[in-house]
Formats: C-alpha cells, structure tokens, sequence
C-alpha cells in the first residue's frame, strides 16, 4: 500500500536528519504559523467506501517559550480543524441505497520542535480535541424506511511526528503522521 511506503519514508526521513546538528532554531517565542494540508490515509471509512472529500486541514501554531535544550528547542501552541466525507453504497433488487459520512475533528495542540539541520523544523506533539460524525442514509433502499441520521461524536486525541522544510523566512512545504483526519498530512505552511 502506497500509505505505508510513504509513511516509512517519511519517519527515514526525519531519523536520518537527527543525526546532522548544529544549525540555529527556526520555530521560536512569538513566531506564528499556519499550516495548510491534504490528507493521505484517512482512518475513517473502510471497505467498499469511497472519498467525496479528501482529508483536509488547517492549524495554527504560535511559539510561547524558546531557547531548550543548547537553544534549538521550542514549544508552541495552538488549534486544528480537520474535515473529510465518504460513503459507503450497496445495490439490492434494483435499489440502491447508501450512507454518507462526514468527520470533523477540532482541537488544540501543542508541538515540541527541535531544529537537527538547517532549513528544517522537526517537531512531535499532541492534540486534543472534539470529533463530529455524522451519517446519513440516501437512497431507495431498507423497504422505505427512513433510518434517519446517526452519529458518532466524542473526544478526540492525536500524537504526530512532523517536519517543515522552508524555502524562505515565510513559506514552507511540510509533513505530518500520527492519529488525525488522515495518517498522513503534506501541504504549505506560511510564517505570518
């Protein structure tokens, strides 16, 4: 599966940059980021379901103590916004009938970024949060009765491993895994 190939090369990828040191923190007291993605492994879902709208995110990060650590160390903190649809459908005596999900998760989190080599913000971090989950049946299906909605919301938490390599001051391409809308995040994100 192209997700785990991806995932490990990713993890190779952050490891064999630890062993490079010496270089000055990117991510420090006061400096704000958000960090605009799309998901690739997306946890929800399964067998026979199908993406309507892929994993996307949105977080922002502000730096609130810096200089740990020989100085390449910093904490930050801030919130995370998630959002992915799918559905699952089924055909039975010439009806057809499915469900449509949709998942938000929403949360604040908090990074501990230690820079290894020059131009790249390695972090780890945790994230908690809300997860609104909704389903909704469709279709002509279950004989005309109307199931209605469900849903499956609750207290939602994440660990993730991450990297923004910067091009310059303000722009950065970045990657995330870990527990959240998808397994794996990669998109921009952008020194305000």
């Amino acid at each position: 599966m192209i997700t785990k190939k991806l995932i490990a090369f990713v993890v190779v990828f952050l490891c064999g940059a630890s062993f490079v040191v010496n270089a000055q923190n990117i991510f420090s007291k006061g400096d704000r980021a958000v960090n605009i993605g799309l998901g690739i492994g997306s946890y929800y879902g399964g067998t026979g379901y199908s993406s309507t709208i892929p994993p996307l995110s949105v977080s922002f990060e502000q730096g609130i103590i810096d200089g740990l650590l020989d100085g390449k160390g910093s904490i930050g903190v801030g919130g995370y916004l998630g959002y992915s649809a799918n559905k699952w459908e089924t055909s039975a005596g010439g009806d057809t009938y499915g469900y449509k999900y949709s998942y938000m998760m929403i949360g604040a989190r908090g990074a501990f970024h230690y820079q290894f080599v020059d131009k790249l913000d390695t972090y780890t971090g945790l994230l908690l949060g809300y997860n609104v989950v909704g389903s909704k049946l469709y279709g002509d299906g279950m004989g005309g009765i109307d199931t209605g909605s469900a849903t499956g919301s609750g207290i939602g938490y994440s660990a993730f491993l991450g990297a923004r390599y910067h091009f310059s001051d303000q722009f950065a391409a970045y990657g995330e895994i870990g527990y959240g809308i998808s397994a794996l995040e990669l998109g921009i994100s952008i020194r305000l």
